[in-house]
């Protein structure tokens, strides 16, 4: 087990009422406990953007260096996440 080292935080109020609920329903032990779950999702998150950039967007941004005739306009490209975005939304309605 890796050592613990205390620190003082200040939260607004709202974030305080999250963590005094996430301890009273039986979630976690302590406040410390809902820091650590918290800043454990956000290195996660931080880890999955960052593999994303590293396996889509970069070599993306690659292939339109390699011939940047090949791009999508962005009207083009806002029409195709129109289209994705009522197809969602088409999608969500058909499952009630």
């Amino acid at each position: 087990m890796r050592p613990n080292r205390s620190i003082t935080i200040s939260l607004p109020e709202d974030m305080v009422e999250l963590v005094e609920k996430k301890i009273a329903s039986g979630e976690f032990a302590n406040e410390s406990e809902v820091v650590a779950e918290g800043l454990r999702y956000l290195a996660d998150n931080d880890a999955e953007i960052e593999q994303w950039i590293r396996d889509e967007v970069v070599p993306a941004l690659e292939v339109h260096d390699a011939d940047p005739s090949k791009a999508k306009s962005a009207e083009e490209t806002r029409q195709e996440l129109h289209e994705y975005i009522h197809g969602l939304a088409r999608r969500k309605s058909q499952w009630g």
